[in-house]
């Protein structure tokens, strides 16, 4: 899984942060020993108003979430986290497939969607690690900026 660069960490990476949220807990720890495995530090959440405490107090990199759930959809997650965390990437999983629904994730600025079951995690890991790679390049660019800021 992509590395994260972090000037607090001795190596100037660290592992890449991740947070779990959907309401089905067999699917969210699942997913956390998954992605932990792989060496990225993961937190979970069952709905979208817990996640967003979640995000407030972990700082993840990126966000994979459920649709449908209880108290806050992930539509609306999606919405939130990208107005209020603009470098956190959300991934949204959904098995109730409505265009709909969809369109108004992207619109909301979701990195894609994944379709569930999830059979095969390849294609949730691929989008995880894209994910993170557009992270990476954009935390290469705002300290591209940084260093020309303290030359000019």
């Amino acid at each position: 899984m992509t590395r994260i660069p972090s000037p607090s960490d001795g190596s100037g990476h660290r592992a890449a942060r991740i947070l779990v949220v959907d309401d089905e807990p067999e699917l969210r720890d699942m997913l956390r020993r998954r992605f932990a495995y792989q060496g990225c530090d993961v937190d979970t959440a069952m709905d979208g108003e817990e996640a967003l405490l979640r995000i407030e107090a972990a700082r993840p990199d990126v966000v994979v979430t459920d649709i449908r759930m209880p108290r806050m959809d992930g539509v609306e997650l999606v919405k939130r986290v990208r107005a209020g965390y603009p470098m956190v990437a959300v991934i949204v999983m959904t098995g109730h497939v409505a265009y709909s629904t969809v369109v108004r994730c992207m619109n909301n600025g979701a990195a894609t969607c994944v379709l569930k079951p999830l059979h095969d995690l390849a294609e949730l890991e691929d989008a995880v690690d894209e994910a993170l790679n557009a992270v990476v390049r954009w935390w290469q660019i705002l300290g591209k900026l940084q260093a020309m800021k303290k030359v000019g």
